[in-house]
């Protein structure tokens, strides 16, 4: 605790206790549980004041004294109430301290109430005569807040995880060490569990200190899944010392721990392990230890280096890093300091290197923190040889109250850190930090109304970042299939925007929860109001060589068969749809697919098909026929798509055939032969044959049998037919031209002959 708090503090209690005794109307026992209450108090034992105050408030609910000083006691336990506490006792009697404004200011901080912290501070500072040494304090109180605003408003996005009432309790948990094996946590504890707990009969009162807590004992927890540990052992025995003992590293393989044990005002120990014990603890050399106090240390891997936190260097006795070596079975040789860079005029504390050594992690409450300790990193400069700007990890690393013992896992993926913060068990907490990683949402587009998968849906996935930047990811469902799959940053609402060709169908929130890991896979449909009204006629897709839009010879044959097929059923309206493979820029292929397009529907036009009945649209790359990743599939992708348009609730129509006979494109399956039958009813497409080189026979669901005979440049192709009632037909087609006789079951004959002049 800072000189200023405790200054205030005395003074407060002081000013308490006599405002109390100088109220008559106040009951004896009231005044007693008061002057028991500010004695624990003036003893900064809050936890035993507590009690008390809240005794008298159950009598006297508007106490002001009271209110005020439970208020300053509960900000180490109960943030929020704290706050409610001091708030009450001043609208109760605006003067119920001369310092009421300065503990404004500490608790508005707290509770990330930064603008009203600094209202109170200068309205604090504003009291303070102009020589008074508390208004530098106060400068750096308000600069605190300052740091604090920035950081909130500008947070990483960073996951951080309470270890859960296994391992934290209403007391303070902290130094967190984990094994090489991420199997075993080591931690410290002023919990109920320590050692001696409970004896207070005993002339030094058991294991409690000065403060009226317990003494810190060192524990050990076995993982038993990724978010479940095994009830912790206390590893008290030979480690326990006459005051507190925490926990600092493991090392050599884990048969070495680093340890802090209060002897001389705090000193730096080692024990090594023996079978499942560990030995009694020895302490470091003088270079390390001294008189004054040295809380946290770290080894390097290869055992040359540690750096550690002393205040024996500093003229105030504040802490700052420095670091010895030695020699192979040497012993630690003089300390150097880290230098000016990382250390300040403040504590610097807590220090740990990653396990490459190049970046050092360290606890201050100088640089720029959001006050009390925040954890910073300074990245090492091989060029200069030193230690780069320490930079403040930011929120939700750190928090306005303090934050220390960062420590990395085994592999690096997250770290544990120490930390105050609003909705913990109480005072102090081990806590997981992890960076927020991306998640895989895959799924389909289902109408609500038949069931089906409709293909072509883009989705729009939008959300923002922890800071507020914009986040958005797309994806249009595919054609065979209807999937669709984005890999979004996890952790988030989403708004997805549901559309197809351009218009809005509808727009959902989608929840997606935090992912620690870069395997999480998330299966989601979306169910939307519609039906699919454009669907595919029996045209076949024409194709392109690369970077190119010019028709090719089989392209212009399956244009004309199209061409005779819309003339053929003057009430069907084509979409004539250009994609391309992925070899250049989304932008340029939408361009080119456009363009492919358009050579389609130019062809179309001249061939006497009007414009109202054809659309053109471009998908550029963005409806992969098949993955990019072979010259076969990327020809499937150079393609123009045709399709009818129908209007909502129209079903596919039966097609009147032109002709028969299509072009196949490169890289692509042939086409089909439509089998034409001329009678009483009209003509009617049947369901086609292959169309390659050669003869084929087949037999229809009716019964119809089909001769199909191709000759070896596919542009003359002879159709034979005979159905069950005895019914034949003969089709010749050739150069677009078609030649057909049919004869009926009841003897009728018809002749058809057609050209595309």
């Amino acid at each position: 605790m800072d000189n200023l708090v405790r200054r205030l503090l005395k003074a407060s209690c002081a000013f308490a206790l006599t405002a109390a005794m100088a109220q008559p109307a106040l009951a004896q026992s009231t005044r007693k549980q008061l002057k028991t209450a500010n004695k624990f108090f003036e003893k900064e034992n809050y936890r035993a004041a507590i009690p008390y105050y809240e005794q008298v408030l159950a009598k006297e609910p508007n106490n002001a004294l009271a209110l005020f000083r439970a208020g300053i006691s509960y900000m180490s336990f109960d943030k929020e109430k704290a706050s409610d506490y001091i708030y009450k006792a001043q609208k109760l009697k605006p003067k119920v301290s001369k310092d009421v404004e300065y503990w404004l200011g500490r608790v508005d901080h707290l509770n990330y109430n930064f603008d009203e912290a600094i209202t109170h501070f200068q309205a604090y500072n504003a009291t303070l005569k102009s020589k008074d040494t508390r208004k530098r304090e106060l400068a750096l109180l308000i600069q605190h807040s300052k740091n604090a605003k920035v950081q909130f408003n500008s947070p990483k996005d960073i996951f951080v995880k309470n270890l859960g009432p296994t391992i934290n309790s209403q007391y303070s948990e902290h130094s967190p060490v984990i094994s090489n094996d991420d199997k075993l946590l080591l931690f410290t504890s002023r919990g109920e569990n320590v050692t001696g707990a409970g004896n207070t009969d005993s002339k030094n009162k058991g294991n409690i200190a000065s403060d009226g807590e317990y003494y810190e004992d060192i524990f050990e927890a076995k993982r038993l899944g990724d978010d479940e540990w095994d009830k912790p052992r206390s590893l008290s025995g030979v480690l326990n010392g006459k005051g507190h003992d925490a926990s600092i590293q493991v090392f050599d393989n884990d048969t070495k721990m680093l340890m802090y044990r209060q002897d001389e005002n705090g000193d730096i120990f080692y024990s090594e392990k023996s079978g499942g014990d560990w030995t009694s603890p020895k302490k470091l050399n003088g270079n390390v230890n001294s008189k004054a106090f040295e809380s946290d240390a770290y080894i390097t891997p290869d055992g040359r280096t540690i750096y550690f936190s002393t205040g024996k260097y500093s003229e105030d006795g504040s802490l700052d890093i420095y670091y010895a070596t030695r020699q192979e079975g040497g012993d630690w040789g003089s300390p150097k300091s880290v230098g000016s860079v990382i250390n300040t005029q403040y504590d610097d504390d807590s220090p740990y290197l990653s396990r490459d050594g190049k970046t050092l992690y360290f606890s201050s409450r100088g640089h720029n923190t959001m006050g009390g300790y925040d954890i910073f990193k300074s990245d090492w400069d091989s060029v200069g040889n030193k230690w780069g700007r320490p930079e403040n990890m930011g929120y939700p690393v750190n928090t306005p109250d303090d934050d220390t013992y960062y420590r990395l896992s085994p592999d690096g993926s997250y770290a544990y850190l120490s930390s105050y913060r609003i909705g913990g068990y109480g005072e102090k907490d081990i806590y997981t930090i992890n960076y927020i990683k991306n998640a895989v949402i895959r799924g389909k587009v289902i109408s609500k109304r038949d069931s089906s998968v409709i293909s072509g849906v883009e989705l729009v996935f939008s959300g923002t970042q922890a800071d507020k930047t914009a986040l958005s990811y797309r994806d249009i469902t595919k054609p065979e299939t209807g999937d669709y799959q984005v890999s979004v940053l996890s952790g988030r609402t989403y708004q997805v925007a549901v559309s197809r060709d351009g218009k809005n169908i509808e727009t959902q929130e989608f929840p997606v929860p935090v992912s620690t890991n870069d395997s999480t896979i998330i299966e989601k449909n979306f169910y939307v109001d519609y039906i699919d009204t454009t669907t595919f006629a029996q045209f076949n897709k024409i194709y392109f060589d690369t970077d190119k839009y010019k028709l090719r010879p089989e392209s212009i044959r399956e244009l004309n068969n199209i061409s005779n097929i819309l003339k053929a059923n003057p009430g069907v309206n084509i979409s004539i749809e250009g994609h391309c493979d992925s070899r250049n820029t989304d932008e340029y292929n939408i361009v080119l697919g456009q363009n492919r397009a358009d050579a389609a529907y130019n062809y179309l036009k001249k061939s006497g098909i009007g414009e109202t009945r054809m659309v053109t649209v471009s998908y550029g790359e963005r409806r992969p026929a098949a993955a990019n990743d072979s010259p076969e599939n990327m020809q499937l992708n150079r393609r123009v798509e045709f399709r009818v348009i129908l209007k909502e609730g129209e079903t596919m129509p039966q097609l009147n055939s032109g002709t028969t006979g299509s072009g196949a494109g490169t890289g692509a399956t042939t086409g089909g032969t439509s089998t034409t039958t001329t009678g009483t009813s009209g003509t009617s497409t049947r369901t086609t044959v292959p169309l390659s080189p050669g003869k084929s026979k087949a037999k229809l669901p009716d019964g119809t049998k089909v001769k199909t005979k191709v000759d070896e440049d596919s542009d003359k192709v002879k159709v034979k037919t005979k159905g069950a009632n005895d019914e034949k037909s003969k089709t010749v087609t050739k150069d677009g031209t078609i030649d057909s006789k049919a004869k009926e079951a009841d003897g009728s004959k018809t002749k058809v002959k057609t050209d595309n002049d």
